[in-house]
């Protein structure tokens, strides 16, 4: 009996092991070039709003909301969201080149991240970069296992496009909020990969 359970512990430290050697990789990604926004996360789009409005709400069946700030970014934005899985690589990137203007970090009350309505109240840092041709904004925000969010990045750092700004540990999700003179490249349930998958081209 004492055996059995040795080895049921034994097989159970490999497969925790396996798992937090999966989650923690970090494959190398190719940067497209260009005039384009990548993803800052890997996983599922899983929402797209467009506003023109200084704040937004977004609803979620008959009760759920939640408020952002767009003004910080430009007048007319777009809102994507990106779920990643605790399968998915969690690590985020810039998706833009550009300098970080600023950073900002608030505690929240911890919900599921796949729920938008309430994903905005979670922990969640925002970064806000910026070039000579637009701004961004990318909010990692914490989940209901997520329990650390990492910002690797200061203000006035410089940028290259694909660079390494931070993660988010276990199931999380990712918001990019980007001005709405471009042209998007993803639709929700695409499946979308840090740093590569363009998800918009500038006009």
């Amino acid at each position: 009996m004492a055996t059995l359970i040795i080895v049921i512990l034994m097989i159970l430290l490999i497969l925790i092991a396996l798992f937090l050697l999966n989650f923690y990789r970090d494959p190398k990604r190719t940067i497209p070039k260009g005039n384009n926004i990548v993803a800052p996360a890997d996983g599922r789009v899983i929402s797209i709003i467009s506003t023109s409005r200084k704040n937004i709400r977004i609803n979620k069946g008959l009760t759920g909301k939640i408020r952002t700030l767009t003004k910080d970014v430009a007048e007319g934005c777009y809102a994507i969201s990106i779920f990643m899985s605790p399968l998915d690589v969690h690590i985020n990137r810039a998706p833009i080149n550009g300098t970080v203007k600023s950073i900002k970090h608030e505690k929240g009350t911890f919900y599921m991240a796949y729920d938008i309505s309430k994903s905005l109240q979670n922990e969640k840092n925002e970064v806000i970069i910026q070039n000579t041709r637009l701004k961004v904004k990318v909010i990692q925000i914490a989940g209901f296992l997520a329990r650390r969010i990492v910002c690797n990045v200061r203000k006035n750092d410089k940028l290259n496009k694909g660079d390494k700004i931070g993660m988010i540990s276990l199931g999380s999700q990712t918001t990019l909020i980007v001005p709405d003179n471009i042209h998007l490249k993803v639709k929700i349930n695409d499946e979308v990969r840090a740093g590569e998958t363009i998800i918009a081209v500038l006009k």
